[in-house]
């Protein structure tokens, strides 16, 4: 019955042999040959179509990163923009209150009137502008 026992040599063959082979597929890829092979070069417009769909999901990264700054920085000049126009807006405000109105309107000899403004409407001006 020791010709079904599997000698220590014929392990250590079996052991190299998965080496070498594990060793051959490392050195395939670093050498550049398993691009030759059938299977790649039956499936080489499959692989670039993969290539091509890698690169759009980069460039498609890049995209959203580059609109997601622009949308900071217009986010930051519309506020900038706010405030600029509500300190205008208060300043105006502060400008053109009545009672500084009427003082400056005292050194220029005018007085504010206390009847009400009155508007004149004429029939003949709105018909020359509804012809126009």
């Amino acid at each position: 019955m020791k010709a079904n026992e599997v000698t220590e040599d014929e392990q250590e063959a079996a052991v190299k042999k998965v080496k070498e082979r594990k060793q051959s597929a490392l050195m395939l890829v670093l050498n550049g040959d398993f691009l030759t092979r059938d299977f790649v070069l039956n499936n080489l417009a499959y692989i670039l179509f993969l290539f091509l769909l890698l690169f759009v999901l980069v460039a498609k990264g890049y995209y959203g990163k580059s609109l997601v700054k622009n949308v900071q920085e217009t986010r930051i000049e519309l506020d900038q923009n706010t405030s600029d126009y509500i300190e205008t807006k208060t300043l105006f405000e502060e400008r053109t209150r009545r009672y500084k109105m009427v003082e400056r309107l005292k050194e220029k000899e005018l007085i504010e009137s206390e009847n009400a403004i009155q508007v004149i409407k004429s029939n003949q001006i709105n018909s020359k502008h509804e012809e126009q």
